[in-house]
């Protein structure tokens, strides 16, 4: 057999329903060791030096040797010879080297098989049969044939290397049998020792991989004992971390409690405290903060605030908090007093510059700060009660400066001049040659004081604007008595409208009535260039149209006053009254002296009445009589003047009794005829005349002449 050896590594297999171990091999010598665990073998050892196996049967598991440790299913499935049919994985010879398994170096020495089977280790070399199989071929045999006879035994994993698988013939013997039987002398050949030698060089070429291997597995560890110092080092911290929020939890309920507690007397406190204290901003705003919004907001709060301390200071539950807080509030008061006077009183003062419109300064830095005024008179009366006086009499100044500037440029506006003989029985001739205007034209072309004509319609218009001073004085024209006495008349209804809405509005602490009087104190004066006007318009006129133009206007302002609610004026108005319907009731009576101066002349001879008729001839004419042209227009004007006239005023009985004149003065003029006829005619046709002038007149006074005019055409026909 020579010095042969054949390899076999010791593998556990199941064969029925008992269990076989093939333990590892003794070595005599050859410098293997006793029990040497596969994978250690030396590669330069001789292969002939290997020991030949032995087989055993393993014990029951009761009469196990207890010191040998217990092989798992797990173990058996990673077992390179677990080769089942249908496995495809296939192990080179060196994996049975490196099996765990593979050594009996976890047995211990005194260990020994129930059977008496066992390693013999001896120092010398043990004689051998002379023919000895391959153990890898008999482990191969025995393994099919019991894969044939027990189709029941569970498939292990893994494959058997080619060079390894060889059946193994137990014909008719059993196990311990076979194993008792001797061994053949084993017969090697060239191929046996090649694969041999290639399974050892394999393994030697794999070693730095198991080197590597084993390098991994201990990382491994130092890895995995990191991770435990770490996880000890985090379970330590998250116990320190669960103690400071055991801390802070029990730290967050004293929290809460303080916080509702402090709610508690908030809710209980607040709103005391709320009352007595005053905002460090709102008493930096009053003692350096610019005049604005926010400054009087700031003087609300301070306001209610004092209100509010006063009345518990006056009270029986007053505290201590009140007494510390009144020299503040005091001296805050007096802060806000010192910069409202000095505020009001440069406001007051930019009013006396000239050219300045104190309407812009009421409405943009007086009215926005109205309630400056109404604190201080709280505060300071007395001191209030000074700037009203101030604000009085610079704006009486104001008033006075520029209606005065007004009043010249209208006094440049052109005038019809007055004549003594603009009545109706004035002299034609007189009339004609002594009302020359400048510039050539006749007074009777250029003006008609008898006939109303477009001058009504400075009435009917919806214009309200008076005419500027520039307007004024740059008009060449020539126009009535009621054109200036508008205008100026208008601008001051406008004036003293808005001047008396801002004093009610700014002045509001104070009362109607002395808010009145201030109204009436500051345009006192203006009131006086008006009523001025007036009488210089209407002293030497006998323009009756113009003077009753001047009472419908006059009334207009009333009117107007009335709509705005401004009582100031009142008085102002009813002067104007009573200087103009004296004056009409007197031009009236001119008229009517007139015509009596007519009749009279008429009755003296027919050639001072023909003279009055312009040269026609009664006797042979029976036509109107030019004074009952005039008398008509004279009437029209009135009466359309008048168709709004109430019962109270004078005009009614001024017309009829120029109409009782006018009716003589006919009556007179009629008796020159000499035929009846032709006296009747002559009446009828004055009458007729008159009617047609006035049928498109309207009122109450129009329907009373058109009556009465109608009686006269009556009593004409009768005679």
């Amino acid at each position: 057999m020579g010095n042969e050896r054949s390899f076999l590594e010791k593998k556990a297999f199941v064969v029925g329903s008992g269990r076989y171990h093939l333990f590892g091999f003794s070595v005599p010598g050859d410098g293997f060791a006793a029990n040497c665990p596969a994978g250690h073998l030396d590669s330069d050892a001789s292969l002939d030096n290997v020991a030949r196996p032995h087989f055993r049967a393993e014990p029951p598991a009761a009469n196990r040797n207890p010191s040998l440790p217990r092989r798992s299913s797990s173990q058996l499935s990673r077992s390179p010879y677990n080769n089942r049919p249908g496995a495809t994985s296939r192990t080179s010879s060196t994996s049975l080297l490196a099996s765990p398994n593979d050594s009996t170096a976890s047995l211990p020495g005194t260990a020994r098989p129930a059977n008496g089977l066992g390693i013999r280790q001896a120092s010398g070399q043990r004689s051998r049969p002379a023919v000895v199989p391959d153990p890898l071929q008999v482990l191969n045999g025995i393994i099919r044939k019991e894969q044939q006879q027990q189709k029941d035994v569970p498939q292990l994993s893994g494959a058997w290397p080619d060079e390894l698988v060889e059946s193994i013939d137990f014909g008719t013997m059993s196990l311990e049998e076979f194993v008792a039987k001797p061994d053949p002398p084993p017969t090697r050949t060239s191929a046996s020792r090649d694969a041999n030698r290639q399974t050892v060089k394999q393994f030697e070429q794999e070693r730095d991989k198991f080197q590597e291997l084993h390098t991994s597995i201990a990382g491994c560890d130092d890895v995995s004992k990191s991770v435990e110092i770490y996880l000890n080092d985090f379970s330590n911290e998250l116990g320190a971390v669960s103690a400071e929020i055991e801390t802070l939890q029990t730290r967050s309920t004293q929290l809460n409690a303080m916080l509702e507690n402090r709610r508690n007397v908030e809710r209980l406190l607040g709103p005391a405290v709320e009352e007595i204290s005053i905002s460090p901003k709102a008493v930096r705003t009053i003692a350096e903060g610019p005049m604005d919004e926010n400054w009087v907001r700031a003087l609300n709060e301070i306001d209610t605030r004092t209100t509010s301390i006063e009345a518990k200071a006056a009270s029986s539950t007053g505290f201590k908090a009140i007494e510390d807080i009144r020299p503040l509030l005091i001296n805050v008061k007096d802060k806000a007093i010192e910069r409202i006077r000095d505020y009001l009183v440069s406001q007051i003062r930019a009013m006396r510059s000239p050219n300045i419109n104190a309407q812009i300064i009421q409405q943009q830095r007086l009215l926005k700060f109205k309630d400056l005024f109404s604190y201080l008179s709280k505060i300071h009366p007395k001191l209030a009660s000074e700037i009203s006086k101030a604000y009085v009499n610079t704006m009486r100044w104001y008033y006075t400066s520029n209606f005065t500037r007004y009043l010249q440029a209208l006094d440049k506006i052109k005038v019809y001049p007055s004549d003594q003989n603009e009545v109706l029985g004035g002299d034609p001739r007189t009339h004609r040659t002594g009302n020359i205007l400048p510039g050539g034209r006749a007074g009777s072309a250029a003006h008609d004081p008898f006939s109303l004509g477009r001058r009504i319609d400075m009435l009917r218009s919806g214009n309200t604007q008076a005419l500027s001073s520039y307007l004024a004085e740059e008009d060449s024209s020539y126009h009535g008595i009621e054109v200036p006495f508008r205008n100026y008349n208008i601008a001051l209804v406008d004036n003293v409208s808005a001047e008396y809405s801002f004093l009610t509005e700014f002045f509001s602490a104070m009362t109607f009535h002395q808010i009145s009087r201030m109204a009436v104190e500051i345009f006192e004066p203006s009131f006086a260039l008006g009523s001025n006007l007036t009488r210089k318009l209407i002293e030497n006129t006998t323009d009756s149209l113009g003077v009753l133009m001047c009472v419908r206007l006059n009334q207009h302002s009333a009117f107007e006053l009335q709509r705005r609610k401004v009582p100031v004026a009142d008085s102002y108005v009813n002067g104007i009254n009573m200087q103009l319907w004296p004056r009409f009731q007197v031009i009236m009576d001119l008229h009517g002296e007139s015509l009596k101066r007519v009749a009279s002349n008429a009755g003296r001879s027919a050639v001072s009445a023909l003279s009055i008729a312009g040269g026609d001839d009664l006797k042979n004419s029976s036509a109107p009589h030019f004074l009952t042209q005039r008398f008509g227009q004279l009437m029209h004007g009135i009466l359309v003047l008048s168709s709004d006239a109430g019962d109270d005023e004078p005009v009614s009985n001024s017309l009829a009794r120029l109409s009782s004149e006018f009716d003589t003065l006919l009556a007179k003029l009629s008796r020159n005829g000499t035929d009846a006829k032709r006296r009747e005619r002559f009446l009828f046709n004055n009458y007729t005349l008159i009617l047609t002038i006035i049928s498109d007149t309207q009122g109450k006074l129009a329907l009373e002449r058109r009556q009465h005019l109608d009686e006269m055409l009556k009593n004409c026909s009768k005679r």
